[in-house]
C-alpha cells in the first residue's frame, strides 16, 4: 500500500445563489420564493471542503475572479483548511450557480462558469510536482475538458487513483474521460452518459456496467435515497444501502459522496469501506441547506454510523 495519503482537487470554485421556493418553475412560468442566500460553492471548492473537515489532506487548483465574491470564496475556503496556494486570480467574474430549492430539499441548478473557464492545461502542467504525494486526485466537469484531461495525465504519471465526479455530464462524453479508478455519477448523470434508464437495481446495474465497459476500472454510482451502487471492471457488483435522515437541501450531497470517498480510500480503506462512509457523508449533507455550509464532520459521520449499522 502506498504511503502517500494527500487529496488534490482540480476543479470548480463558484459563489452559489439559492433561493428556496415550494416549486419549482416550469419554463416561462414565475414563481414566488421564500429566502434568498448567498452561499460558497463550485463542485471542485465543495469537494475540497468536504475532505478537509472529514480529516483529508487537501489541496485545491482552480480559479476565481479578481472581484469580491472571488475574495469570499478564497476566505471561505482558507478558513476550511484547504490549501488554496494554487487557486489562481484572474481578471474575469467568478463563476457562479444560480439554485433553486424546493419544498422536498430538491434542487435545479444553472451555472456561469466565469473565471473557471479560463483554468487551462499549462495551469496544470507547470504544477505537476503537486501531484507527486496525492494518493488521489479528484475531478468534476464544471472546468473545460482538456484541462481535465491534463490533470489525469499528470495523475496517472504519478501514480495517484483518479475519481471522476461526471457533473454537469455531457451527453457525448469522450472515451478519454472514462480512464479513470472511480466514475461516480448520479443516478440523473448516468443515464445522460449512457442514454438508459437507471430507475431500478437492475437496470442501475447495467446502467453502470457500461460506464466500466467504457474504460473506468470502477463505477460508483449515487442513487440518493437508495444508497449508492459499486460495479467493478470483473462484473462484481453489490449495493450499500442509505442512511436514513430528515431531508433539508440535496445541493451538496453528490459532493460531500465524492470527497468522503477520496477520504476514506486515501486511507487505506476498500472501495465497499469507502462508500459505506460515503454514504453517511452524503446523507448529513442533506439534512442542512447550502453545499459547503452542508459538508459534515468525521466525527459526525462516525456518530450517523454508530446509530445506524446496520445501514450500508
Amino acid at each position: 500500500m502506498s504511503d502517500k495519503r494527500g487529496i488534490l482537487v482540480v476543479g470548480s470554485i463558484n459563489m452559489d445563489l439559492v433561493v428556496r421556493a415550494t416549486e419549482m418553475p416550469a419554463p416561462g412560468q414565475t414563481v414566488m420564493g421564500e429566502s434568498f442566500k448567498t452561499l460558497p460553492g463550485g463542485k471542485g471548492a465543495n469537494q475540497a471542503v468536504a475532505v478537509a473537515r472529514l480529516g483529508g489532506q487537501c489541496r485545491l487548483i482552480g480559479r476565481i475572479g479578481d472581484d469580491a465574491f472571488g475574495q469570499t470564496l478564497l476566505a471561505d475556503l482558507q478558513s476550511e483548511g484547504v490549501d488554496c496556494r494554487n487557486v489562481l486570480a484572474t481578471s474575469a467574474a467568478s463563476g457562479v450557480a444560480m439554485i433553486v430549492v424546493n419544498a422536498s430539499g430538491e434542487n435545479a441548478i444553472v451555472v456561469a462558469s466565469g473565471a473557471n473557464s479560463l483554468l487551462t492545461p499549462d495551469d496544470i502542467f507547470s504544477r505537476a510536482d503537486l501531484f507527486s504525494d496525492c494518493a488521489i486526485v479528484l475531478l468534476q466537469l464544471e472546468l473545460p475538458q482538456p484541462t481535465v484531461r491534463a490533470a489525469m495525465d499528470v495523475a496517472r504519471r504519478n501514480g495517484c487513483k483518479i475519481i471522476l465526479d461526471p457533473a454537469p455530464a455531457p451527453r457525448n462524453m469522450p472515451k478519454e474521460l472514462y480512464d479513470v479508478d472511480i466514475i461516480s455519477p448520479n443516478v440523473i448523470e448516468a443515464e445522460r452518459l449512457t442514454g438508459k434508464g437507471a430507475i431500478e437495481e437492475r437496470v442501475a446495474k447495467l446502467v453502470a456496467s457500461e460506464l466500466v465497459a467504457r474504460g473506468a476500472k470502477s463505477a460508483v454510482m449515487k442513487l440518493g435515497s437508495r444508497g449508492s451502487l459499486v460495479v467493478m471492471a470483473d462484473g462484481h457488483f453489490y449495493t450499500v444501502p442509505a442512511y436514513n435522515v430528515s431531508v433539508v437541501d440535496t445541493t451538496g450531497a453528490g459532493d460531500a459522496f465524492t470527497g468522503a470517498l477520496a477520504v476514506a480510500l486515501a486511507d487505506g480503506q476498500n472501495l465497499h469501506a469507502a462508500a459505506r462512509f460515503a454514504n453517511a457523508a452524503g446523507a448529513l449533507a442533506c439534512t442542512r441547506l447550502g453545499a459547503q455550509s452542508a459538508m459534515p464532520t468525521a466525527a459526525e459521520v462516525r456518530i450517523l454510523m454508530e446509530n445506524q449499522p446496520t445501514a450500508g
